[in-house]
């Protein structure tokens, strides 16, 4: 795996969390629903929150597992939890040349990073999904408003019934909100 490591040319296939057990290991949120394609990681690219990569040279994947219904990552030359912790928060990146194609209607969580969001009834843009959030449930999208707006973020289920249009190539999603959603997360007005 060589090549640029700018950021736009690779995808997230899983964000690093806390280190587990002493020898290095870090739980890690997976992506994918193929449960299988960890399995098949050998090299990967860390990137930090701040989207630059973490060292010049690939991490060598020595073992990937799932534990209790939680994903494990192992690296080589990663041995201590002190060598784990400067990991976590990372995201586990393969080349975007490498992500196996998805039947069409399908897409990836990573490539909704960026759309813009509109109301379908209305057509106005509510603003860019810039994360997804988990919680048990329905995966959110975390909608940074335009700063024109000044409300701050808005917090959308990614459900069919909500998002009712998804065009990850026009970066777009277009949604028919429930009544009150939008007020929701927003601080009394004046």
């Amino acid at each position: 795996m060589t090549g640029s490591t700018d950021r736009e040319e690779w995808v997230a296939v899983a964000r690093l969390g806390k280190t587990r057990g002493l020898r290095g290991e870090l739980f890690a949120r997976g992506f994918s629903s193929r449960e299988d394609r960890y399995q098949e990681l050998r090299q990967v690219f860390l990137f930090g929150r701040d989207g630059r990569p973490l060292g010049e040279s690939p991490f060598e994947v020595e073992r990937v597992w799932w534990h209790q219904g939680r994903l494990i990552f192992k690296f080589h030359g990663i041995d201590t939890i002190s060598d784990a912790e400067p990991l976590q928060g990372a995201d586990v990146c393969i080349p975007l040349s490498e992500r196996p194609v998805l039947p069409e209607g399908e897409y990836y969580q990573s490539d909704i990073i960026g759309c813009e969001v509109f109301e379908r009834e209305t057509g106005e843009s509510l603003g860019r999904v810039t994360d997804w959030l988990e919680y048990g449930g329905p995966v959110l999208l975390q909608v940074e408003e335009p700063e024109r707006k000044g409300h701050g973020e808005l917090l959308i289920p990614l459900v069919r019934e909500i998002c009712v249009e998804i065009d990850v190539a026009a970066k777009r999603i277009v949604v028919d909100l429930p009544e009150g959603l939008k007020e929701l997360n927003r601080p009394p007005g004046p």
